[in-house]
């Protein structure tokens, strides 16, 4: 393709050069307008064909785009034509987007974000665009222009029903980028919670997978301040409703996703997280009971029901989740008061020591063996209302199979530990790793004892 390149440079400038003429001669007719953009349009696919565009070519799309004749439709769909241009050069060339931010249009981006979905749609993902390797600053649209206040009305617009999820999408993810990189602006997007979450209630309950606008909405929720006016996410009377519904997402998911198609739950699990830290008593009890292991599941082991707490727990050590896992951990350590002995018997040893062990927390050593009382740690993890369990699996141990093998012998125990002397011995003469033989061990700590 090396002989197309300066051919799609010829006509890229060919079609700016005739809008440009135009912009002075008014030479065009409203349907050549039309046509040049939709050629110029079809041409910008590439970084070769967005590298082309020149500050000067910036500057006419923009007054094409922002144009403020717009009585007919006609005017409508050629200034859209022209954002789609400038919105695919700035996707496509990120050196373009400092040329744009220079060019003092972005004030007119923001004009016309309430000119309607379709301008909604690309002047939001060109501000979004902003956001990338840009000195521009948004102060000055934040504080002067309103620009939080244009974003909420967008949204309370797309609530409950959008009939636009594309520019809903777009508007979420540019308020994500503001509210990370301008948290000083917060409290300006506060009013925007409770119409987001109108959204997610709806459009979720009618989804099967994470899909935007949701994963969005989440985002967006995940830098609002939830804690500045919780009545908007815990509404009186109605506390749980919107914890239980993040819950049913986070639950029809994990249900019918691949285990290797879920990393996309993190910011759902890090939101769950973030709201059992500014729960009321009662939400907190209420997302402990569904997303912890009931007394109900100990007759077998920890992990191996059908029940979202199984679930979850089988995600803390997936291989194929690794930034899951550790968001999966975070939250059932959230949920047991971040309490290593806590967290033991709610999830059992098993699951627990990788996560306890990567973050240097520690279970008292008592703690897996059987106490006296409640305040013991052994009886907090050992047993549960009054049934002895096994902290490693967190079974009880009345519902545990029986083991019908008969003991070993002595001798049968001699020869298992010659066995394993001599498994050590090979293992270590293959200097792979560095391991201590047991029997070697127990020999000097006089831990053995003769037969006679």
């Amino acid at each position: 393709m090396p002989g197309r390149v300066p051919q799609l440079e010829d006509e890229i400038r060919s079609l700016i050069g005739r809008l440009g003429e135009d912009l002075e001669k008014k030479n065009l007719s409203a349907s050549g307008r039309l046509d040049a953009l939709n050629s110029l349009k079809s041409r910008i696919t590439s970084i070769e064909a967005a590298s082309v565009f020149t500050q000067n070519d910036i500057h006419i799309l923009c007054l094409h785009a922002f144009s403020p004749s717009r009585e007919s439709s006609t005017l409508i769909e050629l200034s859209h034509l022209a954002l789609k241009c400038l919105a695919n050069v700035l996707l496509l060339a990120e050196n373009k987007r400092q040329t744009f931010a220079d060019s003092g249009y972005a004030v007119s981006a923001v004009e016309s974000l309430e000119s309607g979905c379709d301008d909604q749609l690309l002047c939001s993902r060109i501000l979004f665009l902003l956001t990338y390797n840009t000195t521009f600053d948004f102060e000055d649209l934040l504080k002067n222009h309103d620009l939080a206040g244009k974003i909420h009305k967008n949204i309370v617009a797309h609530s409950p029903s959008s009939t636009s999820p594309a520019a809903l999408t777009e508007t979420l993810k540019l308020l994500f980028n503001l509210t990370r990189h301008y948290p000083q602006y917060l409290s300006a997007f506060t009013q925007t919670i409770k119409p987001i979450l109108e959204i997610l209630s709806n459009i979720q309950s009618r989804l099967k997978t994470l899909q935007p606008p949701v994963t969005q909405s989440i985002n967006a929720l995940l830098n609002l301040d939830l804690a500045e006016t919780p009545e908007l996410f815990f509404p009186l009377n109605k506390e749980e409703t919107h914890s239980r519904h993040l819950i049913s997402i986070l639950d029809s998911v994990v249900r019918i996703s691949k285990e290797d198609e879920l990393e996309n739950l993190v910011p759902l699990a890090t939101l769950l997280r973030k709201v059992v830290g500014i729960a009321p008593i009662n939400v907190k009890s209420d997302m402990q009971a569904r997303l912890l292991p009931s007394n109900a599941e100990r007759a077998q082991p920890l992990g191996t029901s059908d029940s979202l707490p199984s679930h979850l727990l089988r995600l803390t050590i997936s291989p194929l989740a690794p930034n899951l896992r550790e968001s999966i951990s975070c939250l059932l350590f959230e949920l047991s008061d971040q309490d290593a002995t806590t967290f033991v018997r709610n999830v059992g040893y098993g699951y627990a020591a990788g996560f306890l062990m990567t973050h240097n927390l520690s279970v008292p050593d008592n703690a897996l063996t059987s106490g006296g009382s409640a305040e013991d740690p052994g009886a907090r993890v050992t047993s549960v209302d009054g049934q002895e369990i096994n902290p490693v699996t967190g079974q009880r141990r009345d519902m545990e199979p029986e083991n019908h093998m008969p003991e070993m012998t002595d001798e049968e125990k001699e020869r298992e530990a010659e066995r394993l002397f001599v498994l050590f011995e090979r293992l270590k003469a293959t200097g792979v790793m560095n391991v201590v033989n047991p029997v070697e061990q127990a020999q000097r700590e006089g831990r053995f004892e003769e037969i006679d």
